[in-house]
């Protein structure tokens, strides 16, 4: 039997990259995947590829940071699909700057994308999981969250604070079924990546030197660990953190 049958997901920034793949592997996987990005396009674009392959899917226009509009997810996903399984709180945006210049809207809104978002995706989700007794939340941190580098204050502060908030979700809601776990990818070939090339002046050639495998980490690489997250395989885990970088904070 597939690994997620039966199963139903929210995937944010469902439209590109790690989202995308990872909403294709879990309806492959047997997963009932409602896509979510700010971009509807996009989002229709994932959602057409998981139909077209014989899955099922829709898309839906979602700015994360607005807590009207994670209502409405959930109040589509409920009506269409009946529950909640799993959601990965994917969408992130990435600032890398130095600290004095940061300015405060960059903070607020980085902010608000990259830790509003994850808390009001647990806030409105996590209940419906609890009333089904069980439930898998993935949330996407950073190596950025454990460890420190240059011209990351802003962005690794995000990460940092959705570290511990998986923790503190995990265990307020551990005895409702409900788990929850972090993930903390490296260097991974997306378009976050080509950005952070461009802006440190370092190829991505010169980044994969710098991992302890020699290259830089795959969509594939993260979505394998958000399937296992997911899947009733990591059944006993919850409020763990879960590295993808090539060994790199190993050092």
């Amino acid at each position: 039997m597939a690994r997620l049958e039966g199963k139903v997901a929210i995937i944010t920034g469902g439209g590109t990259g790690i989202g995308k793949h990872t909403a294709l592997r879990f309806a492959k996987e047997g997963a009932k995947v409602v896509v979510t990005d700010i971009h509807l396009d996009s989002a229709n674009q994932t959602a057409a590829e998981i139909r077209e392959a014989g899955g099922t899917a829709f898309a839906i226009a979602h700015d994360v940071s607005k807590e009207e509009q994670w209502q409405e997810v959930v109040a589509q996903a409920v009506s269409e699909y009946k529950k909640i399984d799993i959601l990965f709180n994917n969408a992130g945006i990435y600032i890398i700057k130095p600290l004095a210049e940061i300015g405060l809207d960059e903070w607020n809104r980085l902010m608000s994308i990259n830790v509003t978002g994850v808390f009001l995706g647990m806030k409105h989700v996590m209940p419906v999981m609890a009333k089904q007794q069980g439930g898998s939340v993935i949330n996407a941190s950073s190596i950025a969250g454990l460890i420190g580098a240059p011209g990351h204050v802003l962005y690794g502060a995000s990460k940092g604070a959705v570290r511990i908030m998986t923790k503190d979700a995990a265990i307020e809601y551990a005895s409702h079924g409900v788990r929850v776990n972090s993930i903390h990818p490296g260097y991974i070939d997306t378009g976050m990546v080509a950005y952070a090339s461009e802006t440190i002046k370092h190829s991505k050639a010169e980044l994969a030197q710098g991992v302890p495998t020699g290259r830089l980490g795959t969509v594939e690489d993260v979505a394998n660990m958000v399937l296992f997250l997911a899947s009733d395989e990591s059944s006993h885990v919850t409020g763990a953190e879960f590295v993808i970088d090539g060994g790199g904070t190993a050092r």
